[in-house]
């Protein structure tokens, strides 16, 4: 039976001995809560080893935290924004002195992207190269390992890049007489150190791994497809015809794009990024999971049943975690608990990472059409006939989720979610007031009044990696969170092979993911056709926020309201009095409306959903104290 990789905190045994005597001796001792890297490199116990490389994978933050990265995107809103620190993000008042939620305590997935944090595991990284190969253990073992940290180093560097633009590439391990004053590399000289560092993982890793959760040949060369293909994008090609080079005029480019981005620059980058991708399609050993459904009813299943797995055939880098792990909201590593997280409050949930409207509004109708709120039919019942994945991964109004909480089953026995309001008065039986309403269950508004303050602010919650099968209040789903799959590496493919003008082959791809989604074939791909599909196959995977960045696609003034720092829209549903008081009774109304102040009077809202775009954005600033202690940094622009 296969293990699960679980990350070791080395604690060295206590050797019974006599007590110490008050001598200078006593400064010479052993700490016994650590083990010395001289002792731990001298032993000959490959295990040892092994669990240091195993606490280097808690470098890379996971989705499963309280916030996700996906909140500060057009993909989510969460109700803690304002004392969390994420609008400050996407209002782009992020500054060198502060950072917002990436140096927010409560925050601690998006604080684990943070300069500090992945530097203080890359110096682990570099400590294990410097010592490894003097160490007494076996040779296939110490092979595998370093596949591993050359992977691992891979990673983090690749968060940082993506991040903050090129960054010091760091590759000894530090003493203390060294002097720790190192500039920046240039973004190109960051790529290419990414690329090789995955191509030299790949030499030392296997294919599979008996322990499931350990880095692979597969996850080394699927890094490597993503670090190039966001490197062929436009951010850091000099912008495209719609959004030119935000950066021509600061003193040093060189730190966040290519220098050179001529035709045959960007058609070899392109290229780059295919060949990337097709290095792992080649190795033969993912597929997609459920390829081929007998109906779309069957597809949305298929999709939903996907990350709620503990492994599927497109696997290719995964976390997983005991079941041991605790649903603390500020404490990462224990942070760990999609169903808690993203559970409707009115299933004592905490609703963080609402879906927005214009993230709901991007699902096609089943028929491969586009959704839209000015056709009368869809406006109505714009929850009907939608792109199966869509049920997968939202909660709606009147969508089935699981039996209630039994301090609210009396009062609501269906298990649909109620996220509207219901006209209780006779006398305004089409007045949408308040005053005159009661919330559902799901609203800030609830009958009972439980559990208000863990809300949606969007109308919305978020069904993905929630298994409906456990009740998140008694039991802690160890779902794995997944880095990396099949699907997105056959997206980088089209992506890369639209970018070479290969639309036909861009097209083939495509439409492999869409029949497994259920949908009806495009019949010539493009960018749009391209951006729509990861957006809708990849959501809530924390790829979004890189690539609204790279596609340069967050400016409400030039995309409106898909722009990725457009404000955040929301529902609004009325039903109106149709003598009853019960929830439902009536022919409900659905308005979308801006969740920003002055938008109206509607009791669901937080009105947190204000957002602004300033080019600095594109990437994080470095802080000052990294700064002051480095002298040789350089800010990012416009900071």
């Amino acid at each position: 039976m296969k293990k699960n990789i679980v990350c070791i905190i080395l604690i060295a045994a206590i050797v019974a001995g006599p007590l110490i005597s008050c001598n200078k001796s006593v400064l010479d001792q052993t700490p016994v809560s650590a083990v010395s890297d001289d002792a731990l490199f001298k032993s000959t116990d490959p295990g040892l080893l092994t669990a240091y490389v195993n606490n280097m994978y808690q470098g890379l933050p996971h989705g499963f935290d309280w916030s996700m990265l996906a909140s500060l995107t057009d993909e989510a809103l969460t109700q803690a924004c304002t004392w969390a620190g994420q609008q400050q993000a996407m209002l782009s008042q992020l500054t060198p002195s502060n950072l917002g939620p990436f140096n927010n305590g409560n925050c601690p997935e998006l604080q684990h992207f943070a300069w500090t944090n992945e530097y203080s595991f890359i110096k682990s990284t570099n400590v294990f190269f410097s010592k490894i190969d003097a160490a007494p253990i076996d040779t296939a073992t110490k092979r595998g390992l370093k596949g591993e940290v050359f992977f691992l180093r891979a990673y983090l560097y690749q968060n940082l890049v993506s991040l903050y633009g090129g960054v010091p590439i760091i590759t000894k391990a530090y003493t203390l007489t060294d002097s720790f004053s190192v500039p920046r590399n240039s973004y190109a000289e960051c790529i290419q150190f990414i690329s090789d560092q995955c191509d030299s993982a790949a030499q030392y890793l296997p294919v599979t791994q008996t322990q499931v959760g350990r880095a692979t040949k597969g996850a080394a060369l699927g890094l490597k497809s993503r670090a190039l293909l966001y490197a062929a994008s436009d951010l850091y090609n000099g912008g495209n015809g719609t959004v030119p080079d935000p950066f021509a005029g600061y003193a040093h480019p060189e730190l966040v794009r290519y220098t050179s981005f001529s035709a045959s620059d960007r058609q070899t980058r392109w290229q780059k990024a295919k060949d990337a991708a097709l290095a792992v399609i080649n190795l033969g050993v993912y597929s997609l999971y459920q390829p081929n459904p007998a109906s779309q009813t069957e597809a949305a299943a298929n999709y939903g049943n996907l990350f709620i797995q503990m492994s599927t055939p497109e696997d290719i880098f995964v976390k997983y975690v005991s079941t041991n792990t605790v649903a603390n909201w500020n404490d990462y590593g224990k942070t760990y608990g999609p169903g808690l997280f993203h559970n409707p409050n009115g299933f004592w949930g905490w609703g963080v990472d609402a879906p927005t409207q214009q993230f709901v509004d991007e699902y096609e109708m089943n028929n491969g059409t586009a959704f839209s709120w000015s056709n009368p039919v869809q406006a109505a019942a714009p929850y009907q006939n939608r792109d199966p994945r869509f049920y997968a991964t939202v909660l709606y109004d009147g969508a089935s989720w699981r039996t209630r909480t039994t301090d609210i089953l009396p009062y609501e026995g269906s298990g649909k979610l109620q996220t509207g309001y219901q006209d209780t008065s006779a006398a305004h039986p089409t007045t949408d007031d308040i005053k005159y309403e009661s919330g559902g269950f799901d609203t800030h508004n609830p009958p009972t009044g439980a559990n208000i303050w863990n809300w949606s602010p969007t109308g919305y919650y978020l069904r993905k990696w929630s298994d409906p099968n456990l009740d998140p209040l008694k039991v802690l789903q160890a779902t794995p969170w997944r880095y990396m799959r099949y699907t997105e590496v056959l997206l980088n493919y089209a992506e890369a092979s639209l970018g070479l003008g290969d639309a036909a082959t861009a097209t083939t791809y495509i439409n492999m993911i869409r029949k497994r989604a259920g949908m009806p074939p495009i019949a010539n791909a493009t960018k749009a056709n391209l951006q729509h599909e990861r957006k809708i196959e990849l959501a809530f995977e924390e790829l979004r926020y890189f690539d609204i960045r790279r596609w340069m696609i967050c400016d409400p003034a030039v995309y409106g309201q898909k722009a990725g720092f457009s404000n955040v829209w929301s529902i609004h549903i009325f039903y109106p009095y149709n003598g009853s008081a019960n929830y439902g009774s009536g022919t409900p109304v659905y308005t979308p409306v801006a969740n920003v102040s002055g938008a109206g009077n509607y009791a669901n809202l937080d009105y947190s959903g204000g957002r602004a775009w300033n080019p600095k954005s594109y990437f994080l600033p470095i802080a000052y104290d990294e700064m002051n202690k480095n002298l040789k940094l350089i800010q990012n622009p416009f900071y």
